[in-house]
């Protein structure tokens, strides 16, 4: 690609020259092409904050996509939309979304190789573009962009807290407020690197709750994110002395958590429903990337949450 500099375009910096007439490129994907010498000014190779000037001539050379050295496979996915642009996944229990040591496949990303045929480049990179991401245990819905501009305007939309996330969870204990707002950082855990938890120079995480209904010795809650960050809301329940309830990692197994005895016997029978947190990824709200037009899916509880939900109820 030849772009001649003309007296009416602005001076600028060349990453963002370059950014304005190629949309399909993201500004940090031109800064990294120009710092790797794909792109030159009368053939010269210049840094990212170079101002153009008119007259000036830049070749840029667009590599081809690189494939993911990851196998697609031939994996059953809950799909509730999908068009050129972007799908919307239901994601079940048990599937990690990107590959990473120790769980190279069987993931989403796995599935998604295999199922997107006409899936474009992202960051120069040939993989599903993952806007947001779910625990390994944590069921629910989830929007994956097929393009760079979608990527971009999803994930623009998601830093300025445009796309609405819903979660429903059920957690130990009948928490006192009926809604509420947990504002505390999280980072990595300083004792074990394995958990996320609260620690004092964190990232802001903040989460919106409002109680659904309550039960003797469980409570199910609604949940909204503000922020989205690691294991979010199982660190803030846990936080609020209410984990989510078959919650290996956070607390959320303990047969006795601070229950009366009476109830001890009941809560083993639902422990024994569900292997894994109790926390579900309900509802999804976002602008299409080309349309602008709000898309808003639901999704309803798996039959893990369900039978626990039900037995509560009896």
């Amino acid at each position: 690609m030849q772009i001649q500099v003309s007296p009416q375009d602005p001076s600028q910096r060349l990453d963002l020259f370059l950014h304005e007439r190629c949309p399909d490129l993201s500004r940090t994907r031109v800064q990294a092409l120009i710092k790797q010498g794909a792109a030159c000014v009368n053939g010269q190779t210049v840094r990212p904050s170079y101002q153009v000037q008119p007259g000036d001539r830049i070749e840029l050379e667009v590599p081809e996509p690189e494939p993911l050295a990851v196998t697609p496979e031939d994996i059953p996915l809950d799909i509730r939309y999908e068009d050129a642009d972007l799908l919307v996944v239901d994601k079940a229990a048990g599937m990690t979304v990107h590959p990473a040591p120790g769980s190279w496949t069987g993931t989403l990303v796995n599935a998604l190789l295999h199922h997107c045929s006409d899936l474009s480049g992202i960051n120069g990179v040939l993989r599903p573009g993952i806007v947001h991401r779910l625990d390994k245990e944590t069921t629910g819905l989830l929007v994956v962009a097929k393009n760079d501009i979608a990527h971009r305007h999803l994930a623009a939309q998601l830093e300025a807290r445009r796309i609405t996330r819903r979660y429903t969870a059920l957690v130990w204990g009948d928490l006192s407020e009926a809604n509420g707002t947990v504002d505390a950082p999280i980072a990595r855990h300083p004792h074990d690197r394995k958990k996320m938890g609260i620690v004092a120079n964190g990232r802001r995480a903040v989460t919106h709750y409002a109680v659904v209904e309550r039960f003797p010795f469980l409570t199910l809650l609604d949940l909204k994110l503000e922020t989205g960050r690691t294991h979010q809301i199982r660190v803030h329940m846990q936080h609020l002395h209410h984990p989510i309830f078959g919650d290996p990692t956070y607390g959320g197994r303990n047969r006795t958590h601070g229950i009366r005895p009476e109830y001890r016997r009941r809560a083993e029978q639902l422990l024994d429903l569900i292997a894994r947190q109790a926390l579900h990824a309900r509802q999804l709200s976002f602008c299409h990337p080309r349309t602008d037009a709000e898309l808003t899916f639901t999704s309803e509880f798996p039959t893990d949450i369900a039978a626990v939900l039900a037995a509560a109820r009896c």
